[in-house]
């Protein structure tokens, strides 16, 4: 990877598949992985929060990079690093990078939520523990601590292998300020699906993306036209999108968007414990949306 933009592009949030007995599709992971390479994908983000990281064994997780790094060649692997310790993840970061892993998407802790000088060492620890390029992954909806631009500017102030923020709030002012105040060397990279146009409008060059799972052509064509500035194509592909891209947003993100790979044909909605299957209810409405998108589907360019 270059100095220069290193992160730009899709990069999907890849789910992670399950055969029926509850161990890794590891099958099915390479297929999907190349899939989505092939539609236009920039690399892949395993282990992450759609990857259902934090109920993976470490030994699956080496595994998932071992796959995902051979399936892959050249492009690179750029996985989650989280634990519910910092030693875990100083070990699971220095593991990704002798796989051959090109970057790491570090997290804050599993579970522990303390002030920013704890959280700070916590994610000095694990950056220092390499010197692959790191994206910071700042999600307060789900990991309850929120890096603010000011502690996002300390750790790149210090840590020059920082060349990426994931800001997943969910709030776009947080997405203007950031697209304000970092370094240049430094990317912006949306993480919540709903958000990718106003985030592109703002200045950020990547997406880590949740419905590209199902949709890799569509989610890249969105992205590039927002990129380009065709802001009138974008908008009436992203006005289609926008009812699916919405599944990313909810608790039950996971199984919604694992539903709709189900359903489209492109994976399976098993999840593993404590999350469960959909209510009927709930596969009721996931299934409506995704026949009305079918429905409406513009055309491929």
């Amino acid at each position: 990877m270059t100095q220069s933009k290193i992160f730009e592009g899709v990069f999907p949030a890849i789910t992670t598949p399950f055969n029926q007995d509850g161990s890794v599709d590891h099958a099915f992971l390479r297929d999907h992985a190349r899939w989505m390479m092939r539609e236009g994908s920039r690399g892949m983000v395993p282990l992450g929060s759609l990857g259902e990281g934090n109920t993976l064994e470490e030994s699956e997780k080496i595994a998932i990079l071992e796959t995902l790094v051979d399936a892959l060649g050249d492009a690179p692997v750029v996985p989650g690093i989280g634990s519910l310790s910092t030693q875990g993840a100083v070990r699971l970061a220095r593991v990704a990078q002798e796989l051959g892993c090109q970057g790491l998407m570090v997290l804050p802790p599993y579970v522990y939520t303390s002030d920013w000088r704890e959280m700070k060492l916590h994610m000095a620890a694990v950056i220092s523990a390499t010197d692959l390029p790191v994206i910071l992954y700042n999600n307060p909806i789900a990991y309850r601590t929120d890096f603010l631009t000011a502690h996002i500017l300390e750790l790149v102030d210090e840590h020059a292998n920082v060349r990426a923020v994931k800001e997943s709030s969910s709030d776009v002012r947080r997405v203007t300020a950031l697209a304000a105040a970092l370094p240049s060397h430094v990317e912006l990279m949306v993480g919540v699906d709903d958000l990718l146009l106003e985030g592109v409008v703002a200045g950020a060059t990547g997406w880590i993306a949740g419905l590209v799972n199902a949709y890799p052509a569509e989610s890249v064509r969105l992205f590039n036209l927002a990129r380009a500035g065709r802001l009138d194509e974008a908008s009436d592909l992203y006005r289609w999108f926008l009812p699916l891209l919405r599944l990313d947003t909810g608790i039950k993100f996971v199984q919604l968007i694992k539903q709709v790979q189900e359903e489209t044909g492109h994976g399976s909605a098993r999840v593993r414990a404590p999350r469960l299957a959909l209510t009927p209810a709930e596969f009721s409405e996931v299934r409506g949306i995704i026949q009305q998108a079918s429905a409406s589907q513009p055309a491929p360019v």
